[in-house]
């Protein structure tokens, strides 16, 4: 390790115990979530609903596994699958995104599809977990040597749960499976009114509740404690075993 890189390391510790720090960083996310923060940004051209902070991690964990597969829940306008394509492009080879929804509208579809890094992204339209839709990811994961997941549909405990369950396995050592919106369960009770998830009952608790069930996996503490900002708070979990 570098001088800068052990430097960097230690200062990022350092950063993660500060308790006052943690409460503006907290703070702050709460007050810009009032103007939906997350949804003001784009990747290559696509919105992609999530935190400048959260990216930079996705890409940094795809640089340094180099993924065959990374497979994603949760479509919405595709920008998370452009900017998984995109690393993907860049690291060269084979590398594919498979992205997974219960409905993929036809606006999304159609400029997801038209979009440059398509020829790396194939769309499954259908409930992640059940029975048809696992049949066909367990299809496209054959023979793949390095496989990433990430998270990020229906935000209930028993479904987030239900997909720790099913995508762990696919996982391979030295990957990640990240779980987006933990963060719900750190967030004021009103930010999710009309929801059918909220406080006790969200991707957070169903992490801690898979991680009492599952050793092959950790959260990854140094990753977290460097973004300040996430909406993933112990949801950056490392594959430590085949």
């Amino acid at each position: 390790m570098s001088d800068f890189e052990l430097q960097n390391k230690e200062m990022v510790a350092k950063m993660a115990a500060d308790a006052a720090l943690g409460k503006s960083a907290k703070t702050l996310f709460d007050a810009a979530n009032l103007y939906q923060y997350s949804y003001h940004f784009t990747w290559l051209g696509r919105p992609i609903i999530q935190y400048p902070q959260d990216m930079v991690a996705v890409q940094e964990i795809i640089w340094r596994t180099k993924p065959d597969l990374i497979i994603e829940t949760g479509v919405a306008h595709g920008g998370s699958l452009i900017l998984s394509a995109s690393i993907l492009e860049l690291i060269g080879g084979e590398g594919e995104v498979l992205g997974i929804d219960v409905d993929i509208r036809a606006h999304n579809r159609s400029s997801i599809e038209e979009h440059p890094m398509f020829r790396r992204i194939s769309l499954i339209e259908g409930s992640s977990v059940s029975e048809e839709v696992m049949s066909l990811v367990r299809k496209r994961a054959e023979g793949k040597k390095r496989i990433l997941v990430l998270l990020d549909s229906n935000h209930t405990h028993a479904h987030v749960k239900q997909e720790l369950e099913l995508y762990s396995p696919l996982v391979t050592k030295d990957s990640y499976l990240v779980v987006f919106d933990t963060v719900i369960e750190d967030m004021p009770s009103a930010t999710w009114e009309n929801r059918s998830w909220g406080h006790g009952n969200n991707p957070k608790t169903a992490v801690w509740e898979f991680l009492k069930e599952n050793n092959r996996f950790e959260i990854d503490r140094e990753l977290e404690g460097k973004l300040l900002l996430t909406v993933a708070p112990d949801g950056y979990l490392k594959c430590l075993a085949d």
